[in-house]
């Protein structure tokens, strides 16, 4: 069931698409993908280089450098949540999501001027601050520009741009490190201008479609609780995050099967990026036609499919390398924007961004709780039994999940309006 208030407002949001392949997207879509394009060959390049530059360059150890990364993201989870009440309390969401692109974009700068462990610590927690609180403004400036049954695809084409960035970002670190003396430093130096122009894209050419403001008196918690269909997506984005194996322990799974150099070890992210670049628009416009409950579903039988062949006697080889990153750059792309294009029409325009933190922070949990129970079952028992409880569990979730009913066809805010599945 969609809203006919959110139907109204997003068809009014943006003139109808022109005919072509981007055909039904709107230009803040594309605005906004590029702003991510940009702004992930920033993110990436620093990424790459990261732990060799904290464990081999300043002397942290793997174990503090684990922790870091932990807590990181479970800050994100949270910040995510104080980023979509600020939206949606103020309106303001393109001013929101501008401020933590450019919280990024001074962090990357500092890493210049910082020298320690713990001071590369403090700058990174900040720049996971920025990338906290822009996540829902932007999803939600997505959502409020085109009508529901264009989400998918608008969806899609973002990730696709996003995926882009994430897939350029570890190449051209390479590249400044293969040319440049001082390495790292100029890594940062042009990671920290493409982020600034990453800032500046979003400021000239991203719309903000207008949108209710919540109703006075009614607490934004009490009027999200009251709509079913969100409360089931978000018990089954947690159930399923649970057990969702990160691709981290997937990447290092590989390397030990294959024995691979540990130059090569980045590149298995490259893989997965170009698969879920490929993908990303086709299965967003499939989530759209076929129902976004069965894609987001697929996208784990998918993940199950990486983990069974892992698990599998396979011999070692191109084979398994190929099938592994596919399958896990097509769960990408079934589950990441198709979650978010369920949500959106659910959702009230003047709750959306709240509504959307929401469920990105109920799914960022659980897999952030995800992984520190794989990597315990990985210390205790060893990578096999664990990835093999890991697969048990996502099977027994998905089967659950499957059986009961789907939180992506429940009604929404408004009554009256009967939709197909979303």
């Amino acid at each position: 069931m969609y809203l006919s208030t959110s139907r109204a407002a997003d068809i009014a949001a943006d003139p109808p698409a022109p005919k072509g392949p981007l055909r039904a997207v709107p230009g803040t879509v594309l605005a906004l993908g590029m702003v991510s394009l940009v702004t992930d060959v920033s993110a990436e390049m620093v990424t790459a280089v990261l732990p060799l530059y904290l464990v081999a360059g300043l002397g942290m150890s793997p174990l503090a450098f684990g922790a870091l990364d932990g807590l990181n993201q479970g800050a994100t989870a949270l910040l995510r949540l104080v980023g979509g009440r600020v939206s949606d309390r103020t309106q303001r969401r393109k001013l929101v999501a501008g401020t933590g692109y450019a919280i990024s974009a001074v962090c990357k700068a500092a890493l210049l001027a910082v020298t320690t462990p713990w001071s590369v610590a403090a700058v990174l927690a900040a720049d996971r601050t920025g990338k906290g609180l822009r996540t829902a403004p932007r999803d939600a400036l997505i959502s409020l520009s085109c009508p529901p049954g264009e989400q998918g695809r608008a969806f899609g084409v973002h990730r696709a741009l996003d995926t882009a960035g994430a897939l350029l970002g570890p190449l051209a670190a390479f590249g400044v490190l293969w040319v440049a003396v001082d390495g790292y430093e100029a890594v940062f130096t042009v990671s920290c201008c493409l982020a600034l122009l990453g800032v500046l894209v979003l400021v000239l050419f991203v719309r903000e479609s207008p949108a209710p403001a919540p109703a006075a008196g009614t607490p934004a918690a009490r009027t999200l609780l009251r709509i079913p269909g969100l409360r089931r997506l978000c018990l089954t984005a947690a159930v399923l995050g649970v057990f969702t194996v990160g691709d981290a322990f997937l990447y290092l799974l590989l390397q030990r099967r294959l024995d691979l150099p540990a130059a090569w070890f980045p590149l298995l992210a490259v893989g997965t990026a170009a698969v879920f670049l490929l993908a990303a628009v086709p299965v967003g416009r499939l989530a759209d036609r076929l129902g976004r409950h069965r894609v987001f579903l697929g996208g784990h039988l998918l993940l199950l499919g990486a983990c069974l062949l892992l698990l599998a006697p396979v011999p070692p080889g191109p084979a398994l390398v190929c099938a592994v990153l596919g399958l896990l750059g097509l769960f990408y792309a079934a589950t990441d924007g198709v979650l978010m294009a369920a949500a959106g029409p659910l959702l009230p325009p003047g709750l959306r961004t709240t509504g959307l933190a929401v469920l990105q922070t109920a799914q960022a949990l659980a897999r952030f709780a995800g992984s520190l129970l794989f990597g315990a079952a990985w210390t205790l028992w060893g990578p096999g039994p664990a990835l093999a409880a890991a697969a048990g569990g996502l099977l027994l979730a998905l089967t659950a999940t499957a059986l009961a009913p789907s939180a992506f066809a429940g009604r929404g805010h408004a009554a009256g309006e009967e939709s197909p599945e979303a």
